[in-house]
């Protein structure tokens, strides 16, 4: 039995994360966010109600569920403030159910500002960020000048720091002709966030081993996905912070013995919102197919996702990096309708096959996918609860998938409710 369960993306991002942690965390009491911030966008369909959550873990729609934002988040005051807006309007307690570290670095305004500022003056270069000061934050977090949760707890000194972080760019700020808060509305703005976040801010790490001393189940919940880690991804397509497995244990604050099973989110095709290579995309009627029934905009941005074939070759690399034990093979009903269906088995870089993906974005971007085909079912698959309930064609393209990546399907959504699934292996049973 697994008391401790890491969801995250094994593509790049959009797999389908949210509704995944908040089926599992039925059965958690504690979920974890450890990196990225609210360029993250997970949606939760329950009845007739869509949830789309950007900072809060997933399962602040559970009762009983503590949900913890930890130091490897980069956490906008402002973003948080709407969510929790939001969902208290909707009638959920997030007071009794969210915790915050202190070390998380802070999002300010002049963050957002210079990251729309650098996409836009990179032009035809730019990497396609969500624009909301994600990578501005980490890089102040890496030089040692950030400004974290626990530093407005001390205003006096706070406004030292700030003052001479808003110096430092205050140079780029001109440059680019960015309109954004000055140095005294800032400050005025950190009182407004010191009283909105004191509150939530908890000993993480100390909650945590609380919980596992306890026997409680704990769900580690990633954001975006491996293909968009910013050591492992395509490179420099991709985003600021670690996705991967091992980020979950420096972005929250636990060992690699803290977690037993590791949960990859995948979809049944491929997709990819923003810009860089991308070998099975499609440009034609199976591609625009799948952006219809997948209905594919991104949950943060509204842009829509560029749709391609299953990728096999990069969803096996990134189990490997991850350790994965199991995967969620999510949106199978989006393609229902398809006659045949193409996986990609290999790449030919420079007329050779290779079967591992190349490091970084530029070798990639001259990789050619190479196929094999399967017929579709072209019947309904919406809804299923049982393997059985699946066609035939269903259940050979999800064995040949578990084949080629080598690790088992031990679910597979049909639909975006919470008990539109076939699970063959519960991760924490």
């Amino acid at each position: 039995m697994a008391n401790s369960v890491l969801v995250l993306g094994i593509q790049w991002g959009d797999e389908g994360k949210g509704k995944i942690v908040d089926l599992l965390t039925e059965q958690a009491s504690l979920v974890v966010r450890f990196q990225g911030g609210h360029n993250a966008g997970h949606t939760l369909v329950i009845g007739e109600e869509k949830t789309v959550l950007h900072l809060i873990p997933s399962g602040v729609l559970r009762e009983g569920v503590i949900c913890v934002i930890g130091n490897g988040v980069v956490l906008s005051p402002d973003a948080l403030a709407d969510e929790i807006a939001m969902l208290e309007k909707r009638g959920v307690p997030v007071a009794d159910r969210l915790r915050i570290s202190g070390a998380c670095p802070l999002i300010l305004p002049l963050h957002s500002a210079l990251d729309q500022a650098r996409e836009k003056a990179a032009g035809k270069d730019a990497i396609g960020t969500t624009g909301r000061g994600i990578g501005p934050a980490y890089q102040d977090k890496v030089a040692r000048r950030a400004l974290r949760v626990q530093d407005l707890f001390n205003l006096e000194r706070f406004d030292e720091k700030l003052t001479s972080l808003y110096n430092h760019h205050e140079a780029n700020l001109k440059r680019y002709d960015v309109e954004t808060d000055d140095l005294d509305a800032l400050k005025k703005r950190a009182r407004d966030y010191a009283k909105l976040l004191k509150p939530f801010v908890c000993d993480v790490p100390g909650l945590m081993e609380e919980h596992r001393q306890a026997g409680n189940r704990v769900l580690f919940e990633g954001a975006q996905g491996t293909l968009l880690d910013v050591d492992h991804g395509t490179y420099p397509y991709v985003t600021s912070s670690n996705t991967v497995a091992g980020a979950a244990c420096s972005g929250s604050g636990c060992g690699p013995n803290a977690i037993e099973y590791v949960l990859g989110i995948v979809k049944a095709y491929t997709t990819r919102v923003g810009e860089g290579p991308f070998p099975t995309e499609l440009f034609d009627d199976n591609g625009a197919e799948l952006a219809k029934l997948g209905n594919e905009f991104g949950a943060t941005t509204g842009r829509p996702r560029r749709c391609g074939w299953f990728d096999a070759i990069a969803v096996k690399r990134a189990c490997l990096i991850n350790g994965v034990t199991g995967m969620c093979l999510t949106k199978l009903d989006c393609m229902d309708t398809l006659e045949t269906i193409s996986i990609c088995t290999g790449y030919e870089l420079d007329g050779e096959t290779i079967d591992h993906p190349p490091i970084g974005a530029d070798d990639l971007a001259r990789c050619k996918p190479i196929y094999e085909q399967m017929p579709g079912w072209q019947s309904n698959t919406a809804g299923a609860t049982k393997l059985e309930d699946l066609p035939a064609e269903a259940v050979a393209y999800v064995r040949r998938l578990e084949a080629l990546v080598g690790i088992p399907a031990h679910i597979v959504s049909t639909g975006p409710e919470r008990n539109q699934n076939v699970i063959s292996v519960h991760p924490f049973a």
